[in-house]
């Protein structure tokens, strides 16, 4: 990168029309000067080479991404973070912390996801000289480029309405022993959980289609026991089946289990690939709940990566009506202000893409739902305990009853440990989970 290219990989946003551009926010750590590094960001993920040796054209107008902010915000004498590319070939001298806005042309890559990625989060960001760590810390889409994708189809107002839920919080259930459990016990378990006030009882991520506890015969045994804890609590429910499997039987395995009464579905929606939720939402006849599988590999280092709040607008845009999240408990080893930008992901306004509905979850039980509600703000999240309701000392109807007395002390004001005093579930939650966290 030359002083003379430099002016090219710039802009101001005032001369750019806003609805040809995504905006991308990275933090960067450089060897040399910012300006150099940044316009090299820019160039290597849009028009690297930007003319033909001897003709005297230039594309960097039309198709170069251009730095609309760039802020140093210190210096240091070494990368802060070790990776394999902190090398002499990498640079040496001072090390420079920055953060970049960079206006990117979409119609470089259209509205494909793939693209996309290819573009804002591929070889020409990760693997620029100079730069030895780069983090994607988010992206905003204008409404002409979102309009281009259908988003969810059911949302988080539509999962509300499937359920006849309005105004608390949906109440999921991870079904446990997730791994081993044949599907008649498998099934009674969801049952019981419904029985005690679960709205929905889903497969672990990790329980697919699996020789011991096949998809056709667990979902058809849970999709009749949904029905029957219909009839018993006279409400609706909700029976997620986890179908993530090759992107090739996604289909089948959608038409599968929604014949046999799953009337949600579960897909590890990075490791199958967000192209194929996109495809499977075009084709999918009930909500669609992402989980989140390796998220943590691709956002955990602070300054490397891709910030969950962009992995989950990407859900979102693929067409998941509910997004499964790292949430608060220790064991997820996320800040706080983290697990609230992925939660606002879901619900912030995305031009014409519908709500999702957030999942922060782990190690939850019912004492954590005041703390998660409160963080959260307003009713519009779903609370997804696994042992904390199916390892209750009381079962999982007890359980699941634990997790509604705990909203009903947070709506009367009450304590907790005030409530259970009258309610045995919530108490026996109490002495069995107190303290865990």
């Amino acid at each position: 990168m030359t002083p003379a290219d430099l002016p090219g990989f710039f802009a101001r946003r005032a001369d750019l029309d806003p609805a040809d551009y995504i905006e991308l926010d990275y933090a960067f750590e450089c060897y040399g000067d910012p300006r150099a590094a940044a316009a090299h960001l820019c160039s290597e993920q849009s028009t690297a080479q930007w003319h033909r040796i001897g003709v005297d054209e230039d594309y960097r107008p039309r198709f170069g991404a251009k730095v609309l902010d760039l802020h140093v915000e210190g210096q240091r004498s070494a990368p802060s973070y070790p990776t394999a590319s902190v090398s002499a070939a990498a640079g040496s001298g001072a090390v420079s912390a920055c953060r970049v806005t960079i206006a990117h042309p979409h119609g470089n890559f259209g509205p494909r996801i793939p693209n996309l990625l290819s573009a804002v989060a591929g070889e020409g960001v990760f693997f620029v000289p100079g730069i030895p760590l780069i983090k994607l810390l988010d992206l905003r889409m204008p409404d002409g480029f979102l309009s281009s994708f259908s988003g969810p189809r059911f949302g988080l107002d539509g999962i509300r309405d499937l359920l006849g839920v309005h105004g608390r919080p949906i109440f999921f259930g991870v079904i446990k022993p997730n791994i081993g459990l044949a599907p008649e016990p498998f099934a009674e378990l969801g049952y019981q959980g419904w029985l005690g006030g679960l709205d929905v009882a889903k497969d672990d991520e990790m329980l697919a289609d699996a020789p011991w506890c096949p998809l056709d015969r667990r979902s058809a045994l849970l999709g009749e026991a949904r029905r029957r804890a219909e009839a018993v609590t006279g409400v609706a429910k909700g029976y997620m089946a986890n179908i993530t499997d090759e992107v090739d039987r996604l289909l089948a395995l959608h038409d599968l289990a929604v014949a046999n009464g799953a009337n949600m579905l579960l897909i590890n929606a990075l490791p199958v690939g967000l192209s194929a939720v996109r495809m499977l939402s075009g084709h999918a006849r009930v909500p669609l709940i992402g989980h989140f599988p390796m998220i943590a590999a691709l956002s955990r280092v602070p300054g490397y990566g891709i910030h969950t709040r962009v992995l989950i607008k990407l859900q979102r845009l693929a067409g998941l009506d509910a997004i499964v999240m790292p949430g608060f408990g220790a064991r997820m080893g996320m800040e706080e202000a983290e697990v609230l930008d992925g939660v606002a992901a879901c619900l912030a306004p995305m031009g014409p893409i519908a709500r999702s509905l957030p999942i922060p979850g782990g190690s939850d039980w019912a004492g954590t739902l005041e703390g998660v509600y409160r963080r959260v703000g307003s009713v519009d999240f779903g609370f997804i305990p696994g042992r904390g309701v199916f390892g209750h000392p009381m079962g999982p109807t007890g359980g699941a009853a634990s997790l509604r007395q705990a909203w009903e002390a947070i709506v009367a004001g009450v304590g907790i440990e005030q409530y259970a005093q009258t309610h045995p579930e919530l108490r026996a939650a109490i002495d069995a989970f107190g303290g865990k966290g």
